[in-house]
């Protein structure tokens, strides 16, 4: 029996991982592609097998051997499947769910004991140079048959690659929302505590201000203070000099009035002696002046220095009130004006221990927002480096998605320059099929 198989297996990497739609659309493209070559390979296919008809005739008239077995050709086609024997005498055309597998196949009967051969059935009147071409198609169809046994053996290695990671693969998808609500919370919160330390700041500042204002004030009273305490050291001293001049005319009231006393006490005696004298009854007549009453001289004298005393002491007091009684005045003037500094300092203390307490709170307010501002942007910090080292993995994923595509898309070229040539040796096939069977009508047309 002689069998003709001629098998062409054409593999397209549709299985590809379906990411993006350029990948899709490159799948899609490579199933037209191969059915746009199982339509051209099923016309060549016919073809073959209506000039392998001839060609047994022909042959059976040559050689003489008429009705000796079966002639049996077979053509089969096979895309993303499997070849397989044809029955003898049949014809059909099935393919795989899905596009995995079309086949074409057609047998007849052949009485041929010898191996069959597609340049064996030119070998009737067919050139060298056909031959030649011929043979050298069909070097070229196993070689394009081995390679795509092979490109679907890795084909399907990469589907079931693909299968395994994808029934392996989780999908995590993270709910960012909570997260984004406790941001915006957070953001609401550094914006209230921003207003807050502003306007403590801006309370600090006013504070400042009125304290800048309360030192002036207390730096004026002081120097009031200073002044008004030079005043009563000088009147102090002007009184100290008063009270010791009025310890002089005291002591010079004293002396005078010791001084009358003894007087007084001389004036007695001389005028007890002068009684007794004058009682002993002696008559002396002086031719003389008459004699001067001392009794009155001694009141004359008596009432003239209490005179001068009273008037001394008169004018002492008079002089001593109009010196007195206005530093007297001015220093009471001073006591209360004292006394009004020493409260309003006293209040001014009081107000400035109270802003002292409330910068010192305000103090500590800002040193813990601070502190939470810092806490908050730390853990954001984190947060943020986390969602950076998923973003860049993501990219790494698309880099590599994209490699992927540029993987396929280089793969889609090359099984289209091996669509256009394999439609170029069809077109050759189809010339020297055209001219073998010109040939082999004329053939006939001689014979008979």
């Amino acid at each position: 029996m002689i069998q003709s198989n001629i098998e062409i297996c054409y593999a397209v990497s549709v299985g590809a991982v379906p990411v993006t739609a350029p990948l899709q659309s490159h799948s899609c493209t490579a199933q037209a592609l191969s059915g746009q070559l199982v339509v051209v390979i099923q016309a060549v296919l016919q073809l073959v097998d209506k000039q392998q008809g001839r060609w047994f005739a022909a042959h059976r008239q040559s050689t003489g051997h008429q009705d000796h077995g079966q002639e049996q050709a077979s053509v089969t086609l096979m895309v993303y499947g499997t070849p397989s024997l044809s029955a003898p005498k049949t014809l059909s055309v099935y393919g795989g769910a899905g596009g995995k597998g079309t086949r074409i196949s057609s047998s007849k009967g052949a009485p041929l004991s010898r191996g069959f051969n597609l340049a064996d059935g030119l070998d009737l009147h067919v050139s060298a140079n056909e031959k030649a071409t011929m043979q050298n198609l069909n070097d070229r169809l196993a070689s394009y048959l081995e390679k795509v046994r092979s490109l679907e053996t890795e084909n399907a290695k990469l589907e079931k690659q693909i299968r395994e990671w994808y029934e392996n693969r989780t999908v995590v998808t993270r709910d960012l929302d909570p997260y984004f609500a406790t941001i915006e919370d957070l953001k609401r919160k550094i914006l209230l505590a921003t207003k807050a330390n502003s306007k403590v700041m801006l309370d600090i500042d006013n504070a400042k201000l009125a304290a800048d204002d309360f030192k002036m004030k207390f730096d004026n009273e002081r120097a009031m203070r200073l002044a008004v305490e030079a005043d009563i050291a000088g009147l102090r001293k002007l009184l100290d000099d008063l009270n010791l001049n009025r310890s002089d005319l005291e002591m010079q009231y004293e002396a005078l009035t010791e001084e009358r006393i003894t007087l007084k006490k001389n004036h007695e005696e001389d005028l007890i002696l002068m009684r007794t004298q004058i009682g002993g009854q002696v008559n002396v007549e002086v031719d003389a002046a008459p004699s001067m009453d001392l009794n009155q001289a001694m009141t004359e004298i008596r009432e003239h220095y209490e005179g001068v005393a009273a008037k001394n002491r008169k004018d002492l007091e008079v002089w001593y009130q109009s010196k007195v009684v206005p530093v007297e005045k001015e220093v009471i003037q001073q006591n209360e004006s004292l006394l009004i500094s020493r409260t309003e300092l006293k209040d001014l203390k009081s107000t400035v221990q109270r802003l002292k307490i409330e910068l010192q709170s305000h103090y500590s307010m800002k040193e813990s927002l601070e502190g939470t501002l810092i806490d908050t942007q730390n853990r954001y910090a984190n947060q943020l480096a986390t969602l950076q080292r998923t973003v860049s993995g993501l990219e790494d994923q698309l880099t590599q998605i994209h490699a992927n595509i540029a993987s396929n898309k280089l793969d889609y070229d090359q099984l289209l320059d091996l669509k256009t040539r394999l439609e170029m040796e069809i077109s050759e096939y189809r010339r020297l099929l055209d001219g073998e069977e010109s040939t082999t009508q004329g053939k006939q047309i001689h014979d008979k």
